[in-house]
């Protein structure tokens, strides 16, 4: 399996973390670049951001155009048919960042998953079966995807990672509550959840950018 391509930012010499951040249904990796100008990175160590690159393939919801995509959205309701081999296959790919990250000198411990909407997804189809703890699951505008699956999948070690877990209340593509009862089934399967949602869209306001950096401090 060849590594996704990727964009690679270091916020320092020497990166003792490594961010892995997955972009959304039809972007791509720049997509969360400019948001490094954001965040504020005061009192942390250097920092590896990695965005990678999907595949492209073809989506059915949007008439199988073919895009940048992590998995197919098969319906526009998103519980009701999911393509759990795109999901898994997705996975498989990120595993092999975090491998390379390991490689590289950085543990799971030191590394923190995340991602928006599609990117969310696969932060939490991923970071939920590690078998080592990550340094968190960074989750923005998703959802736990094939929740049935993840009830029995996920791993007692991942629950030492933090999530954190964020949506905007008037999103149109993911609805909140779709987001609300993913934040009640972690909590349930024992994750420490940090929950915010704000007056947006399907979008990031200045309001999430500040928690982003307060959790980022937290956990680092």
């Amino acid at each position: 399996m060849s590594l996704l391509q990727t964009i690679e930012k270091e916020t320092g010499a020497n990166p003792a973390v490594s961010i892995i951040w997955m972009h959304g249904l039809g972007a791509d990796a720049n997509d969360f670049v400019p948001m490094l100008h954001e965040l504020d990175f005061t009192g942390l160590p250097a920092i590896r951001f990695i965005f990678p690159n999907a595949d492209t393939m073809p989506v059915t919801v949007n008439g199988g155009y073919v895009m940048r995509a992590w998995y197919d959205i098969v319906a526009t309701d998103l519980g009701r048919q999911e393509d759990e081999g795109g999901l898994r296959a997705s996975q498989a790919k990120i595993e092999a960042l975090i491998a390379r990250e390991n490689a590289r000198g950085i543990p799971n411990e030191r590394i923190i998953l995340a991602g928006f909407s599609q990117g969310c997804a696969m932060t939490l189809q991923t970071g939920l079966r590690q078998t080592a703890p990550l340094a968190g699951m960074l989750c923005l505008s998703g959802y736990v995807p094939i929740a049935t699956q993840a009830a029995t999948e996920h791993t007692p070690a991942s629950k030492a990672t933090p999530i954190f877990l964020v949506h905007g209340r008037m999103d149109p593509v993911i609805p909140i509550a779709r987001a609300t009862a993913s934040r009640d089934l972690l909590v349930q399967w024992g994750y420490n959840v940090e929950w915010h949602e704000y007056a947006m869209q399907h979008s990031l306001c200045q309001e999430e950018v500040q928690h982003i950096s307060a959790w980022l401090k937290k956990v680092l």
